[in-house]
């Protein structure tokens, strides 16, 4: 006699909690993609902090590429120094590299940079002082924007006060006869050239510090303003670093 098999059901309906029954048991979606809800429980840390990693991912792979050129101004200096020409009285071959005399105001520069990058870490230090963040989001005050504005201007100032001293160095230089012209020599084409380009990367600088200032006034949200400083930070720190190497090339590269 054939045996009978009872089918056993794939889901056994459970009775209430508290009945005896099993407690119900939660059960995230598997729709057509694999996916469904899996995202909900794996991004569970996304928020500001995801916004700020990403922002400051971006600043480095640009400032990265920044520093390349860098790289590859300063090879195209100590290449330019082992040009030669021939004499055509003596028929030999002699260098045409003749160092330029640096003018005084540059170390000054050098200094005022160094002191913003200072003032520029005390103000992204203040933006993320945890204390002052927290009575911002529970809406008791501004503690963190008070503290972070003035070291923001301060450094605007300075930045300002470095794009006016390379001025004035380009000034002293052309008073000594190394113009910016066709009659320039190498070593003062390249300074003109190395200075130059540095002097329009800050400048870009100045105008992100002004846009954070703008946003420090007029965003209300924190982690906004959290950013605006953060990158503005990094990118004048880098701008900062790049100036102590093409200055020290300037100084002992000749």
């Amino acid at each position: 006699m054939p045996s009978v098999f009872t089918p056993i059901p794939s889901e056994i309906e459970r009775k209430a909690p508290g009945t005896g029954g099993k407690p119900p048991v939660d059960r995230r979606p598997t729709g057509g993609g694999g996916g469904g809800g899996d995202d909900e429980w794996k991004n569970s840390h996304r928020g500001p902090r995801e916004s700020l990693h990403r922002t400051r991912a971006f600043v480095f792979c640009a400032l990265a590429g920044d520093m390349m050129f860098f790289v590859v101004l300063v090879t195209l200096f100590y290449a330019r120094q082992a040009g030669t020409h021939m004499d055509p009285r003596t028929l030999r071959q002699i260098g045409d590299w003749h160092p330029i005399l640096l003018p005084p105001i540059l170390f000054l520069n050098t200094a005022v940079l160094l002191i913003s990058s200072l003032t520029m870490e005390h103000a992204r230090r203040h933006i993320f002082r945890e204390f002052d963040v927290l009575e911002e989001w529970l809406g008791l005050g501004k503690p963190a924007l008070r503290r972070t504005l003035p070291w923001i201007a301060v450094t605007l100032t300075l930045g300002l006060a470095f794009l006016a001293g390379q001025w004035m160095a380009w000034r002293q230089l052309t008073a000594q006869g190394f113009a910016f012209d066709r009659s320039a020599t190498p070593a003062s084409y390249f300074f003109y050239l190395i200075t130059g380009l540095h002097a329009a990367h800050l400048l870009f600088g100045v105008l992100a510090l002004i846009a954070c200032l703008i946003t420090l006034s007029r965003v209300k949200r924190v982690e906004t303003r959290q950013i605006a400083v953060d990158a503005s930070a990094w990118f004048w720190h880098t701008m900062g670093l790049a100036w102590l190497v093409l200055f020290g090339v300037l100084v002992l590269g000749q």
